[in-house]
């Protein structure tokens, strides 16, 4: 009974040790069998790559025209059709010479071939392309380079840098998935299989069927890809088990979700895994050179320390107040930071902007430079709570009304008694100044709406809802890896570059800090819950209404266009000024960060403005009254720019 539980034991548990030069070869000739297969495809689907197909590189090159010169020609060049045909065709006789036996020196040189033309033709066929192309591209230049090389500690080297790759990917992939709901609740199979893209109907029913099994299935997915440096641990004690899992799921992966490539790519990976998991004591593996695996693990801890620092000093720039800037306490306890620039003329109207979810008062740069160089009005930006420098003290559950609360509290006690008032709201913070404008009453002359959300959009809008479903666990794996200081390897997006100068530093520090994806996601989850439990009109408003759309949100969702005219008419009202237009070129987040689309919408702003004021001021004459002209305000245009910020 002893003997047949060791020989089960040593059966399914223990190492799986494999030499150097045999890891190489099977590596080698798996990789060979990837490359095979993804040029002959490229080839006999030469429809894609024609002018007009997936990948025609007329179009296709316009996503490198911020490219240096030499890169924009090399690029050319690949993609010149008979270029691109030569390559695949060099790579089908170097992929099949590779299936050969042997190990001469040349393998090594046609590795490295496959490895950068691989490289190179990514560009070319950016739309198609998959996982199992990098992975194939990485491992055939290490085991390339390795061939090259006559040093066992380079080759060494080398094969631990694939199987590090190899846990990374594993490691990486099955964390992020821990950061999304459905792969915790067990949905995400049936979720996956129900796709037209990757699904699969057969295993889709099964799942239907089976509910508990497919809870199972995707947990141990979830265990697998988490868990799969253990198979390190104890010489290698669980490596076969883990390496074998892994091959299932490959081959699972290949059979129903049509990622064929991907078995012989990632399973390229595992004989390195193999070589450097077995115990150095083994005979297969003697004389094995582990310097890279302690090298790795040096610079890993330089990088958390790197990190760690960047994190801290990033939070202290997100928190930093604006110079000159205020704080305001609300009924709820939360601290608001705001920037004023007020004229000293009581008559003058105030505008007061309320950023959307996961947004920063610097988007609003363009749009209050323009106000600050064109008028006198005065202009508060803040933060909500959570967000930059402002903190949220209440011990409450969230829910909206608290922001709207926030608000009426900002307005009530940072606008002197009398002055009029324009709210200013881009995507929740309309809704936010919507919902406060009703409480404010009379103190608010006008509301403007900056591709604002309604609060019937995720019943109504499909691309609501559908973004709704992601939106989710994106802000649960941005939170997540933020907290665990990878926002060192962020890089600063388009957005950033595009807003003014002078705020950008502090625009990226908010958007890289875990702070502000927080506070996203617990708006976002008051707001999904809120909105979900709207039903009827919207209540009217007596004040006037800018209602300002952005092209490109009505044009993929024409429903949003009804329910932003739906706003301006919840305005609508004798003696009112109710304006909708759509500001052409603009999508969601455009309209605020281009400099000229943002100018745009502050000259529409500035129209709206006076159009108003022109109209209140002769009403007001017609009843005796007098309204001031505004004037004055403290210090140069410059600052003032800063401050209403």
């Amino acid at each position: 009974m002893k003997s047949l539980a060791k020989k089960l034991t040593s059966t399914f548990l223990g190492p799986v040790p494999v030499s150097r030069s045999r890891a190489l070869a099977i590596s080698e000739r798996l990789t060979a069998v990837t490359s095979l297969t993804s040029s002959l495809e490229y080839i006999t689907h030469q429809r894609q790559i024609r002018r007009g197909g997936l990948n025609d590189w007329t179009i296709a090159r316009g996503m490198h025209a911020s490219s240096t010169r030499p890169t924009r020609r090399l690029l050319d060049a690949v993609g010149n059709p008979r270029t691109t045909k030569a390559l695949h065709v060099a790579r089908i006789a170097a992929s099949a010479a590779l299936l050969a036996p042997g190990n001469a020196r040349w393998r090594g040189a046609a590795n490295v071939f496959l490895g950068l033309s691989n490289a190179a033709l990514y560009p070319r066929h950016r739309y198609g392309t998959d996982g199992s192309d990098q992975v194939s591209s990485f491992v055939q230049t290490a085991a390339g380079l390795a061939r090259l090389s006559s040093q066992p500690a380079v080759q060494d080297a080398l094969l631990w840098y694939v199987a590090l790759q190899a846990n990374l990917s594993y490691l990486v992939s099955g964390w992020v998935k821990l950061l999304g709901e459905p792969w915790r609740d067990g949905s995400a199979l049936n979720g996956i299989m129900r796709t037209r893209t990757y699904g699969h109907e057969g295993l889709w029913k099964l799942t239907n069927r089976y509910p508990v099994p497919a809870r199972y299935l995707a947990h141990g997915v979830l265990a697998l890809e988490c868990l799969f440096p253990v198979a390190y641990l104890k010489g290698g004690m669980l490596a076969r088990p883990v390496m074998a899992s892994a091959a299932a799921f490959h081959v699972a992966n290949g059979y129903f979700m049509g990622l064929g490539r991907f078995i012989t790519a990632f399973e390229a990976m595992h004989p390195m895994v193999a070589y450097t998991s077995a115990p150095k004591s083994h005979p297969a593996v003697a004389g094995r050179d582990d310097r890279m695996l302690k090298a790795t693990a040096s610079m890993a801890a330089i990088g958390v320390t790197v990190a760690g620092f960047l994190a801290a000093m990033r939070r202290m720039r997100a928190t930093d107040p604006w110079p000159h800037g205020r704080v305001l306490t609300t009924r709820h306890g939360n601290e608001l930071h705001y920037n004023e620039r007020v004229s000293e003329d009581d008559s003058s109207p105030v505008l007061v902007f309320g950023t959307g979810m996961i947004s920063t008062m610097e988007h609003f740069g363009w749009i209050t430079d323009k106000l600050v160089e064109e008028s006198d009005y005065g202009i508060i930006t803040y933060s909500r709570a959570g967000y930059g420098p402002s903190k949220r003290r209440s011990s409450s559950p969230f829910t909206l009304q608290e922001s709207v609360d926030d608000l009426v509290d900002l307005v009530e006690g940072a606008v002197a008694k009398g002055r009029p008032v324009y709210l200013v709201g881009h995507s929740l913070g309309g809704e936010i100044g919507r919902r406060a404008a009703a409480e404010l009453g009379d103190r608010i002359r006008g509301v403007i709406y900056l591709d604002s959300s309604h609060p019937d959009e995720l019943t109504r809008s499909k691309q609501q809802q559908d973004s709704a479903d992601r939106l989710k666990d994106g802000l649960n794996m941005l939170s997540g890896s933020l907290r665990a200081g990878l926002g060192a390897t962020l890089v600063r997006p388009r957005w950033v570059h595009d807003l003014p100068a002078e705020v950008r530093s502090r625009a990226f520090a908010q958007y890289a800090d875990s702070r502000l994806w927080r506070a996203g996601l617990r708006e976002w989850d008051a707001t999904e819950a809120d909105f979900h439990r709207f039903s009827g009109d919207l209540p009217a408003i007596s004040a006037h209404a800018l209602v300002l759309s952005a092209q490109r949100t009505v044009d993929r969702d024409p429903e949003q266009l009804l329910m932003h005219n739906e706003l301006g008419a919840a305005h609508r009202g004798e003696g009112r000024i109710v304006h909708n237009s759509v500001i052409e070129g603009a999508d969601h987040d455009t309209m605020l960060t281009d400099a000229r689309l943002g100018g745009d919408v502050g000259r529409r702003i500035l129209e709206f403005l006076r159009e108003v004021e022109g109209h209140d001021g002769d009403a007001d004459s017609a009843a005796g009254g007098s309204r001031g002209s505004a004037k004055g305000t403290h210090g140069s245009k410059g600052n003032q720019s800063k401050e209403a910020r």
